[in-house]
């Protein structure tokens, strides 16, 4: 139904050495060059056998490209700097991911993978959604961060392409549910569980009588789920394909937000003060997903968040930056540049939090607090037009109930302490890459 519902062609190719997550979703253009069977990770699990086997469809026709998701449950192996076989990696190696794999899956069920407090000490909201297992249905522990998260791979892939190798890892951004129960709920407040058991609420907060208490907190810890936003000029297949094809994507926690982004070296101070500042936008620079090639000046970012209409207002709209020093060194730095109220950044160079109007025994809360929407420009007040850097776009709500405190207060029991009360969703936007010039 062009314009109304649309649908897309896929699998998922569930590779997963010794539960090693390394799955991926392939997404089909149209439906008139499918395959008779897809691909599967019995064929083998090695990533390198999926992209050829998509080299042979889009021999036959095919429009096609594939979504790693679950880098958190890799235990390091999604973005290794090695190829599956252990051999290191190539120009080849990396212009043939990064033609394949457009975008990749930052949160879902199983957890959010944009970066962990390990690897990103600085980061105070680093901690959000971390889904620690590995994808087994027993209680077991990955030991390896770095490989995992989505930020530390960004960095990794603008090392290797000052290395002279590609870069493997130039991602946008997208979110799911991944939920096996049909339903593919995303609502904190209509949370449904991933399996078929946590249909039952009380299941879904107690566990199936006789489970291990581990067992039940990996259940216990589940996302809602997440969605993506894609910016397209129509609602049909084949434009919403191509727009995630250029990375013009954004993904939220699940709350319904809408999320813009563009870099120029032109843009003024006061464009979104103009009517059309979108349409000016686009001419005078690139739109989230794409490249700006160095011109000497400090690059400036349009950025633009909208609540979703049922959910919590905005308490700050983040822009992370990640860069690569003369010495190869990997750095990274998360700027608050917009956010409610009256706050002042501290000494210590810090927001401070923005309240919290959560009534845990009722699961409500109220908008009293916050913004419905941030809109303005930032210019990076460190740059240095001869080290490669990224930049995206991090927007965070208030403090909303999380699904375990609806579930509790609908069924009158005690909250669970093992897990928070209440949770600030968010929306990461896909990135723009800086790359001098030369």
């Amino acid at each position: 139904m062009p314009g109304k519902f649309t649908t897309f062609a896929g699998f998922e190719w569930t590779a997963a050495p010794a539960n090693r997550n390394l799955h991926r979703v392939v997404v089909f253009r149209d439906t008139a060059h499918l395959p008779e069977m897809p691909l599967s990770s019995f064929d083998s699990e090695d990533p390198e056998s999926l992209w050829k086997w998509m080299d042979v469809q889009r021999q036959k026709g095919a429009s096609v490209f594939a979504i790693p998701h679950n880098g958190n449950v890799s235990d390091g192996r999604m973005f290794e700097t090695v190829k599956f076989n252990g051999k290191p990696i190539d120009a080849a190696y990396s212009k043939t991911r990064a033609r394949n794999e457009p975008l990749y899956e930052i949160t879902q069920q199983k957890g959010t993978s944009e970066t962990h407090p390990d690897l990103s000490p600085t980061d105070e909201f680093a901690g959000f959604g971390q889904w620690d297992y590995l994808a087994s249905m027993e209680v077991r522990r990955p030991t390896h961060r770095k490989g995992s998260f989505l930020r530390q791979a960004l960095l990794e892939g603008m090392a290797s392409e000052n290395a002279g190798t590609g870069n493997p890892f130039k991602y946008g951004i997208m979110g799911d549910t991944d939920t096996h129960n049909a339903a593919a709920s995303h609502e904190e407040n209509n949370y449904t569980g991933k399996w078929a058991f946590e249909n039952n609420a009380k299941a879904r907060l107690t566990g199936i009588p006789g489970a291990p208490a581990g067992q039940i907190l990996m259940y216990n810890e589940f996302s809602s789920g997440g969605l993506t936003g894609v910016w397209a000029p129509q609602n049909t297949r084949e434009a919403i394909w191509d727009a995630m094809a250029r990375k013009e994507t954004f993904a939220t926690s699940g709350p319904m937000m809408k999320v813009r982004f563009f870099g120029s070296f032109d843009y003024a101070p006061n464009l979104t003060k103009s009517a059309d500042f979108i349409k000016t936008a686009y001419a005078k620079g690139v739109p989230m997903g794409g490249d700006l090639k160095g011109s000497g000046k400090a690059p400036t970012f349009l950025f633009m968040a909208v609540k979703d209409p049922k959910g919590g207002n905005l308490d700050r709209l983040q822009i992370v930056k990640g860069w690569i020093d003369a010495a190869g060194k990997q750095h990274e730095k998360v700027y608050d540049v917009a956010w409610s109220g009256d706050r002042k950044i501290g000494a210590n160079g810090k927001l401070p939090p923005v309240g919290n109007t959560v009534d845990v025994t009722t699961a409500t809360y109220t908008n009293a607090i916050g913004e419905p929407q941030f809109t303005g420009t930032w210019t990076d007040p460190a740059f240095n037009a001869a080290e490669r850097a990224f930049y995206y776009a991090r927007v965070i709500q208030i403090q909303t109930p999380r699904w375990n405190t609806y579930d509790a207060a609908r069924l009158k029991l005690p909250n669970l302490k093992t897990v928070p009360a209440t949770i600030q969703e968010r929306a990461w936007s896909s990135p723009i890459w800086y790359n001098p010039a030369g």
